[in-house]
Protein backbone atom coordinates (compact mmCIF):
# COMPACT_ATOMS: atom_id res chain seq x y z
CA UNK A 1 0.00 0.00 0.00
CA UNK A 2 1.61 3.43 -0.76
CA UNK A 3 -0.43 6.83 0.84
CA UNK A 4 -0.03 9.89 -1.73
CA UNK A 5 -0.59 13.27 -0.35
CA UNK A 6 -0.38 16.41 -3.28
CA UNK A 7 0.14 19.95 -2.19
CA UNK A 8 0.65 23.03 -3.89
CA UNK A 9 -2.28 23.81 -6.19
CA UNK A 10 -3.52 27.59 -5.40
CA UNK A 11 -5.19 30.35 -8.13
CA UNK A 12 -2.50 31.88 -10.47
CA UNK A 13 -2.44 34.05 -13.25
CA UNK A 14 -1.53 33.13 -16.72
CA UNK A 15 2.10 32.54 -17.59
CA UNK A 16 2.76 32.15 -13.93
CA UNK A 17 4.58 29.54 -12.62
CA UNK A 18 3.81 26.88 -9.84
CA UNK A 19 5.55 23.70 -8.66
CA UNK A 20 3.29 20.58 -6.87
CA UNK A 21 4.74 18.20 -4.63
CA UNK A 22 3.70 14.30 -3.72
CA UNK A 23 4.34 12.99 -0.59
CA UNK A 24 4.45 9.15 -0.12
CA UNK A 25 4.29 6.61 2.01
CA UNK A 26 3.93 3.34 2.75
CA UNK A 27 5.60 0.57 0.92
CA UNK A 28 9.19 1.54 -1.22
CA UNK A 29 8.51 4.55 -2.87
CA UNK A 30 11.57 3.89 -5.29
CA UNK A 31 10.36 0.78 -6.64
CA UNK A 32 7.09 2.67 -8.52
CA UNK A 33 6.72 4.85 -11.64
CA UNK A 34 5.12 8.23 -10.43
CA UNK A 35 2.67 10.07 -12.50
CA UNK A 36 0.79 13.29 -12.64
CA UNK A 37 -3.08 13.30 -14.01
CA UNK A 38 -5.51 16.50 -14.17
CA UNK A 39 -9.14 16.53 -14.76
CA UNK A 40 -11.18 19.84 -15.71
CA UNK A 41 -14.92 19.55 -14.65
CA UNK A 42 -16.76 17.50 -16.76
CA UNK A 43 -13.58 16.07 -18.53
CA UNK A 44 -11.88 12.78 -18.33
CA UNK A 45 -9.06 12.79 -16.26
CA UNK A 46 -6.10 12.87 -18.55
CA UNK A 47 -2.14 11.95 -18.20
CA UNK A 48 0.11 15.19 -17.60
CA UNK A 49 3.51 13.36 -17.25
CA UNK A 50 5.23 10.92 -15.57
CA UNK A 51 8.70 9.53 -14.32
CA UNK A 52 10.27 6.13 -14.39
CA UNK A 53 11.67 4.51 -10.79
CA UNK A 54 15.42 5.83 -11.55
CA UNK A 55 14.09 8.92 -12.34
CA UNK A 56 15.65 8.54 -15.88
CA UNK A 57 12.98 8.03 -17.91
CA UNK A 58 10.22 11.07 -18.11
CA UNK A 59 7.19 10.89 -20.39
CA UNK A 60 4.78 14.29 -21.21
CA UNK A 61 1.76 14.96 -23.35
CA UNK A 62 2.02 17.08 -25.74
CA UNK A 63 0.69 19.98 -24.53
CA UNK A 64 2.81 20.74 -21.65
CA UNK A 65 5.93 19.19 -23.53
CA UNK A 66 8.32 22.22 -22.62
CA UNK A 67 6.67 23.73 -19.98
CA UNK A 68 6.25 21.12 -17.55
CA UNK A 69 8.88 18.93 -15.47
CA UNK A 70 8.69 15.92 -13.36
CA UNK A 71 11.18 15.00 -10.94
CA UNK A 72 11.54 12.91 -8.11
CA UNK A 73 13.50 12.62 -4.76
CA UNK A 74 13.80 9.16 -3.29
CA UNK A 75 15.58 9.36 -1.04
CA UNK A 76 12.52 11.83 0.52
CA UNK A 77 9.60 10.24 -0.98
CA UNK A 78 8.26 12.87 -3.20
CA UNK A 79 7.83 13.59 -6.70
CA UNK A 80 7.06 17.12 -8.15
CA UNK A 81 5.38 18.77 -10.80
CA UNK A 82 6.92 21.90 -11.94
CA UNK A 83 5.05 24.44 -14.29
CA UNK A 84 5.94 27.46 -16.32
CA UNK A 85 4.18 29.52 -18.09
CA UNK A 86 0.43 28.19 -17.55
CA UNK A 87 -2.87 28.53 -19.33
CA UNK A 88 -5.75 28.70 -18.46
CA UNK A 89 -6.42 25.20 -19.96
CA UNK A 90 -4.33 23.75 -17.66
CA UNK A 91 -6.66 24.53 -14.85
CA UNK A 92 -7.74 21.03 -13.04
CA UNK A 93 -8.00 18.91 -10.51
CA UNK A 94 -3.81 17.71 -10.39
CA UNK A 95 -3.39 13.92 -9.16
CA UNK A 96 -0.50 12.45 -8.23
CA UNK A 97 -0.29 8.41 -8.70
CA UNK A 98 1.77 5.30 -8.45
CA UNK A 99 2.34 2.43 -10.56
CA UNK A 100 4.05 -0.82 -10.24
CA UNK A 101 5.37 -0.46 -14.09
CA UNK A 102 8.88 0.20 -14.87
CA UNK A 103 8.20 2.94 -17.49
CA UNK A 104 5.18 5.60 -16.97
CA UNK A 105 1.86 4.88 -18.72
CA UNK A 106 -0.86 7.68 -20.24
CA UNK A 107 -3.45 5.39 -19.05
CA UNK A 108 -4.75 5.69 -15.42
CA UNK A 109 -6.14 1.88 -14.70
CA UNK A 110 -2.24 1.55 -15.00
CA UNK A 111 -1.85 3.41 -11.67
CA UNK A 112 -2.58 0.98 -8.56
CA UNK A 113 -2.59 4.68 -6.07
CA UNK A 114 -4.05 7.35 -6.14
CA UNK A 115 -3.46 10.84 -3.97
CA UNK A 116 -6.99 12.85 -3.35
CA UNK A 117 -5.73 15.88 -5.31
CA UNK A 118 -5.15 19.58 -5.19
CA UNK A 119 -6.23 22.11 -7.37
CA UNK A 120 -4.81 24.89 -9.40
CA UNK A 121 -6.95 27.65 -11.50
CA UNK A 122 -5.13 29.11 -14.12
CA UNK A 123 -7.09 32.73 -14.45
CA UNK A 124 -6.71 34.49 -18.12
Amino acid sequence: QVYLVESGGRLVQAGDSLSLSCVASGRSFSTYTMGWFRQAPGKDREFVGGIGVSGSRTDYRDSVKGRFTVMRDNAKNTVSLHMNNLKPEDTGAYYCAASVRVTPSVLAHDYSYWGRGTQVTVSP
